[in-house]
């Protein structure tokens, strides 16, 4: 048996809850979907007292695979496995981590890919937009069916922090903290535009026949393409100088030809390529709709008016000084709506040269504020936690959230 080392979750399984069979889910569109299955996985243990519970929410092109392995010769481990784990971020001796694939997308969860009871065939374009708080909505409906009544936190960057904010908004008195990492509260015309062109790369693929292409030939091209432009953005100038630099791929001079010469060529390519052995052409368009319709003053207002029933929740909002996709202005608009309402907020704009990825790549700075942040809500909200090993988990009563002080707005080195 293949030895995982002490600090992983190990081996871990996929697992599926489906709700919504004879009373379809209400979407923010006013359409309505049902049956709808979610995909999920677990790691650690839930305590007796079910208030250990940590929802991880993933962005754009992450699903419920965050940490472990599936088979002992699986190469590569979950998404966020650096931070989920013994001794890791998001602490799986001390929290019951769960997280599911989002709904629209295309690993495990329903989506455009999936069978369309009505019809047999996958649903394509027929199925219905979805937004991200209808994909909020689905995962609620998956903790109640975990027994939860309340989690700790809710916690993801970029899309997963939108989702994160969503939580905080829709369900307030059901989250005690929120971790939005690398994220927005709307989507910037800049934001819209990009997501754009990565659509219509999907839709000039002619294998892509307005989305029903599922007993055919994949929009690969179309797809790579889409993924290779938000990519880009995933990155910053410097990151980019850094990794590749003018280096030639496979040659000492350039060869005046179209031919991939440029390191970052063949880099954009491979992960281009590689995306489409994963991921569906048609969520890609849901799932970019739904970032590109969030806005969490629409129907609101304003951002304040937005967490006025929130003000309770903690907040860890953390931002990156290379991040050009989210730019650190947002996560300070964030801020000052949550410190207008009296939250209690933790803000740290991290100095780091990785640009948006920054969440996934500054794992040891990550890994500090991260715990130090839980043991604060633990501490400060009386839960006590044992290890999950355990016999039994007891949890002091709660007192009233009482204000703490705003910590100080932080650029901490990389």
């Amino acid at each position: 048996m293949r030895d995982f080392g002490e600090n992983s979750v190990g081996l871990v399984q996929r697992q599926y809850y489906t709700f919504a069979e004879n009373d379809p889910m209400v979407l923010d569109s006013g359409e309505t979907l049902g049956p709808i299955t979610l995909a999920y996985e677990t790691y650690g243990e839930l305590n007796a007292a079910r208030s250990n519970a940590i929802l991880i929410l993933h962005a754009l092109s992450g699903d419920a695979h965050a940490a472990g392995y599936h088979s002992p010769d699986d190469k590569h481990p979950g998404w966020w496995d650096e931070c989920i784990g013994p001794g890791k971020a998001f602490d799986t001796r001390k929290y019951f981590v769960i997280c599911s694939n989002v709904i629209g997308g295309c690993q495990g969860s329903t989506g455009p890919s999936s069978i369309n009871p009505a019809t047999g065939r996958p649903y394509g374009l027929s199925f219905p937009v979805v937004t991200i708080g209808d994909m909020v909505r689905a995962q609620r409906h998956l903790i109640d069916h975990l027994g939860i009544e309340r989690l700790l936190a809710v916690a993801g960057g970029s899309m997963g922090g939108m989702q994160a904010l969503q939580w905080a908004v829709s369900y307030p008195q059901r989250v005690l903290a929120a971790l939005p990492l690398a994220t927005t509260a709307r989507h910037s015309p800049m934001l819209i535009a990009f997501s754009e062109v990565g659509r219509q790369a999907i839709y000039a693929d002619p294998n892509w026949n307005h989305g029903d292409y599922y007993d055919g030939p994949r929009p690969n091209a179309g797809l790579a393409l889409a993924r290779m432009i938000g990519h880009i953005t995933y990155l910053s100038e410097q990151s980019m100088h850094q990794k590749f630099g003018r280096r030639l791929q496979g040659r000492e001079r350039y060869g005046y030809d179209f031919d991939t010469e440029f390191a970052v060529e063949g880099y954009l390519k491979h992960k281009g390529n590689q995306f489409t052995n994963r991921f569906d052409a048609n969520s890609y368009l849901y799932v970019t709709k739904a970032l590109d319709y969030f806005d969490l003053t629409h129907s609101h207002g304003s951002l304040q008016a937005a967490f006025a029933n929130s003000a309770h929740i903690m907040y860890l909002v953390v931002s990156f000084t290379s991040d050009w996709l989210y730019p650190t202005y947002h996560s300070k608009e964030l801020v000052s709506a949550l410190l207008a309402v009296g939250a209690d907020v933790t803000y740290c704009d991290l100095k780091s040269t990785w640009g948006h990825d920054a969440f996934l790549l500054e794992v040891d700075t990550m890994t500090a504020l991260i715990s130090d942040f839980l043991d604060r809500v633990v501490r400060e909200h009386k839960i006590e936690l044992q290890a999950a090993q355990a016999s039994s988990v007891v949890v002091a009563p709660e007192t009233s959230l009482a204000r703490q002080p705003v910590r100080a707005v932080q650029v901490v080195p990389g």
